[in-house]
């Protein structure tokens, strides 16, 4: 063989199988989720199941191209402060959290670690960006607020049960978002001429004293405006409601499947895998401050048909064909 064309075959194996000196491999990205809950709760599943399909569908494997940092609060909102800190302290290359508090714990920890949020009901409300078109700042994300949805739950619940001229509502004190859809569900109220019943919840053990308040004020429906500590305990509130015989209005569809009996509202599912698409370009060098925040595209509403029955209440027929999901 020609001495040149034999070095020129070597040189271009060499230099396909064997990398140049000094080459490093792919850098594996390390990402951060800070969640509320606790890590069995069913919205943490939902969640997490829900992220993990986006980053799926964008071709990421876990423990191959990226590694999870994951954290709970376990519905106790003094934890999450530590718990951003521990994130911000493993370095992570973006932060992931699901609603208000969270977000904001992060923010107070880090202003140059990304961040994405979802779940927030205002943002602007509760201090994470400066406006949804331009965030500003080290935070973007998905905000839940729709097109009146505390008038249209409560628009479905005088529908399906006509009588009801009061109804209850139940909202844990500490987050601005929570205080932000209560002054909501209260002018949709007066424009239904309805009355709400205001019940304060902070802690597991003031769910049985918030029901005996409800049936007080003659509420003759329930709405549960989300938070990490309902979240935590939707199976208490579904007992408690049947027990009390109150139909109950949730925010997120996974509580009727706890045995809610209807909910209303944004798809948290498509949310949160859309939550993935933040994510990519961050790690594709996008910055927070330059990604508009996005709302909620799909929204749905669950009924749970056993839960009906079990508490002798019939859903009108008109109300259940437009679920778009009916437990039987």
């Amino acid at each position: 063989m020609n001495p040149k064309l034999f070095w020129l075959i070597t040189v271009i194996f060499l230099a396909l199988f064997h990398p140049a000196e000094g080459q490093q491999p792919a850098k594996v990205q390390r990402i951060g989720v800070l969640l509320p809950w606790s890590p069995t709760s069913e919205v943490s599943v939902s969640f997490l199941k829900a992220f993990g399909t986006g980053l799926s569908e964008l071709g990421y494997v876990e423990n191959r191209d990226l590694v999870i940092e994951y954290r709970y609060g376990d519905g106790v909102l003094e934890r999450l402060p530590d718990k951003a800190a521990e994130l911000v302290r493993s370095q992570v290359d973006v932060i992931v959290t699901s609603a208000g508090p969270p977000a904001l714990a992060v923010k107070q920890t880090t202003k140059t670690i990304p961040i994405i949020f979802t779940q927030v009901s205002d943002p602007v409300a509760e201090g994470l960006i400066a406006s949804l078109a331009r965030p500003g700042g080290n935070l973007t994300g998905l905000s839940q607020t729709g097109s009146d949805l505390a008038g249209k739950r409560l628009e479905l619940l005088k529908e399906a049960f006509p009588k009801i001229s009061h109804v209850a509502a139940f909202w844990p004190s500490g987050s601005q978002s929570v205080l932000v859809r209560l002054k909501e569900t209260k002018l949709a109220a007066q424009a239904l001429d309805l009355q709400v019943v205001s019940v304060e919840v902070q802690k597991l053990d003031d769910f049985d004293g918030a029901f005996k308040a409800a049936v007080s004020g003659r509420a003759g429906a329930l709405i549960v405006l989300q938070s990490a500590l309902t979240n935590n305990h939707p199976v208490r509130i579904v007992e408690l409601a049947a027990k009390n015989r109150l139909p109950s209005m949730f925010e997120e569809a996974t509580h009727v499947d706890s045995g809610g009996l209807m909910s209303y509202g944004p798809s948290f599912f498509d949310l949160q895998r859309r939550a993935a698409t933040y994510v990519d370009k961050i790690l594709k060098g996008a910055k927070p401050a330059d990604l508009p925040v996005e709302q909620p595209k799909k929204f749905e509403l669950a009924i749970n048909l056993r839960t009906a029955k079990q508490i002798g209440l019939t859903i009108p027929p008109n109300v259940l064909a437009r679920a778009d999901k009916v437990i039987k």
